[in-house]
């Protein structure tokens, strides 16, 4: 046998091997699933890695190599057995990030060209990656709760909105007052002071700005290639794509006849069925693509000036310890609101965010203020 071919045989085993572990353990998820809908697309999937099983035992056959019993892996039977005694939510999120990361397998082996094998090792990924993002910690099956939020995962902007304004202005307060009482503890004068806080402004605000349109856009530009890829399998191997929308909505909890239904009616119309797959797979509205680059840009600019704005702007009309004081001051009331407002989507005691964040603040600029201090006396002597 030649070394090519032995090579060949080395990875049509590899792959045989997972496909058998992938196999056992939806077979152990499914039995021990509490919502049997759930449970039909553990089943689901394991038969699809059983396909793909003998798909590279056929391989290794013709190849002259032998396949004995199918026997998982230690591993496998570790997972399985963590799933039986505590329940399939105790492994999903492995299985998920293995998934995750096995999606491309396929799509450099030759063997697989022509196969429905590269797209389904990609849906699997994303069907696992949507189960986990609402599978409910420690209860068996999805409830209501858990099937809203997956309904609506692509419209639940307004806590992370709230999260990133606070951040941001955060961000501003906390680097422009570590800077102004960094300058401030050098001895340098009020007019000095205040320059070098604007200039600290605007150079994190243009930063943060600039950070967040790259983010977005990059964003956008891979959802736009993942419903591109979305549009090419819906073109060339439309059943797969209906299959796969109706394991998602059994997923959600729908019974299995009305999900074939649904999947089957939204098919027939492409737009309506890419739209669908590019909502419930990627997680995105194709429509808004994760929101506008320059927007999110132009608010994270506001919001680190913002934040900045309020130790700087005493420097503007006072002069000496006066302006000192009157900056860190509001600083103080600064950080102190935006320690409680973070409490609006941590839960946590006002007091005990808006102290913590008071006093992580003011630590900071005690820092920046004495290594000021020292640094104005060493480089003064």
């Amino acid at each position: 046998m030649s070394p090519s071919r032995r090579r060949d045989l080395r990875r049509y085993r590899a792959n045989l091997r997972d496909e058998i572990d992938s196999a056992h353990l939806y077979r152990a998820m499914a039995a021990h699933e509490a919502s049997s809908e759930l449970a039909q697309v553990y089943v689901k999937l394991a038969e699809v890695e059983e396909r793909h099983g003998r798909f590279w035992q056929s391989l290794i056959e013709k190849s002259g190599g032998k396949v004995g019993a199918w026997r998982p892996s230690w591993r496998a039977r570790t997972m399985a057995w963590l799933a039986r005694r505590f329940g399939p939510e105790a492994v999903l999120p492995t299985v998920a990030s293995l998934e995750q990361m096995n999606r491309h397998v396929y799509d450099t082996q030759p063997e697989t060209g022509g196969t429905a094998m590269r797209s389904q090792e990609r849906s699997h990924a994303r069907l696992l990656r949507a189960i986990e993002s609402v599978e409910p910690k420690g209860a068996g099956g999805m409830s209501g709760g858990a099937l809203a939020r997956l309904e609506g995962r692509h419209r639940a902007i307004g806590g992370n909105a709230l999260r990133a304004a606070v951040l941001g202005a955060n961000d501003g307060l906390l680097s422009t007052l570590s800077l102004v009482m960094g300058v401030a503890g050098a001895a340098l004068s009020s007019k000095a002071i205040l320059i070098t806080g604007l200039a600290g402004m605007l150079a994190g605000a243009f930063s943060m700005a600039l950070g967040e349109w790259v983010s977005v856009q990059s964003s956008r530009e891979l959802y736009e290639r993942q419903i591109g890829v979305e549009a090419d399998e819906l073109a060339t191997v439309p059943d797969e794509e209906q299959e796969e929308l109706a394991l998602i909505y059994q997923a959600k909890g729908v019974p299995l006849e009305e999900a074939r239904g649904v999947a089957a009616h939204l098919i027939k119309d492409p737009a309506s069925a890419l739209d669908a797959l590019a909502r419930e797979e990627i997680g995105v509205d194709p429509k808004e693509l994760g929101g506008s680059p320059w927007t999110a840009a132009a608010t994270s600019f506001v919001l680190f000036a913002l934040g900045a704005l309020v130790p700087v702007l005493p420097f503007t009309f006072l002069v000496g310890t006066t302006a000192i004081i009157v900056s860190l001051g509001a600083s103080a009331i600064g950080l102190f609101v935006i320690g409680a407002a973070i409490t609006l989507y941590t839960g946590r005691s006002l007091w005990f965010s808006g102290g913590r964040q008071l006093l992580l603040g003011l630590g900071a600029a005690a820092v920046t203020y004495g290594l000021g201090h020292l640094l104005g006396v060493s480089l003064g002597g």
